[in-house]
């Protein structure tokens, strides 16, 4: 999980270096509209599981962030664990 929590930063990473300017990259537009794609995907992951994203002990405006940021990978623990509670 954490392999993909790290593909996901390096793709908003690059994006951000490539919709700044600072570094051009044979394939920026490619990656921009991967980066917007995975946003919009997670957006509305968060719009739809948001009762389990309540559930993160660090704060609802950081448990948004991180669903944003990773979808699935950080609401799926969340719903399992209270599964596994009852």
């Amino acid at each position: 999980m954490t392999i993909l929590k790290s593909l996901l930063l390096a793709v908003y990473l690059t994006a951000l270096v490539a919709v700044t300017g600072l570094i051009q990259f044979p394939f920026s537009a490619l990656v921009i509209k991967l980066a917007l794609a995975l946003l919009g995907v997670h957006l509305l992951e968060l719009i739809i599981m948001f009762k389990h994203v309540r559930r993160y002990s660090g704060g609802l405006p950081m448990s948004m962030l991180l669903t944003l940021l990773f979808g699935l990978l950080h609401w799926k623990p969340l719903m399992q664990s209270k599964q596994d509670q009852g």
